[in-house]
């Protein structure tokens, strides 16, 4: 039988290794989007980046509606979900206090950039997701 997850497993759960989250966002259409992507806790809060032209990123400006899912796929299998809000940033100023599991997927390790001050790419977005629900199983399996 699944058990919920505390809230310590479920920091733990999500921090452990580079697990990618699948993160849905909603089309002008109303068809859903759904890509996997990097992201780092700030508290309780998953933050992301994507690039401002973006499927996801033109998504999230229109609607800040944003579901994430990170699972582990091996017995005795165990997921989180969070539905929340998105709040879209430009502003790098703290992003250097974030892990670099954060800044992988955005610009090349090698970029040079100084301690004080973050070089995305240009036209890259900072996404913090302000959880409103989450479900957070393991031992989905019953093992």
């Amino acid at each position: 039988m699944p058990r919920e997850m505390t809230s310590s497993t479920l920091a733990s759960f999500l921090m452990h290794g580079t697990r990618t989250a699948k993160v849905a966002t909603t089309m002008s259409s109303g068809q859903p989007h759904v890509m996997p992507v990097w992201f780092v806790l700030d508290g309780e809060e998953p933050v992301l980046t994507t690039g401002a032209r973006s499927v996801k990123g033109r998504n999230l400006r229109r609607d800040p509606s944003i579901a994430l899912v990170v699972d582990e796929d091996v017995a005795p299998y165990a997921f989180v979900h969070i539905r929340g809000r998105a709040r879209i940033s430009e502003d790098w100023t703290n992003c250097c206090d974030l892990p670099p599991r954060s800044r992988v997927a955005t610009w090349a390790q090698s970029a040079p950039r100084s301690s004080d001050n973050a070089t995305p790419v240009p036209g890259e977005l900072l996404v913090r997701v302000t959880p409103e629900r989450i479900i957070a199983e393991a031992e989905v399996a019953g093992y």
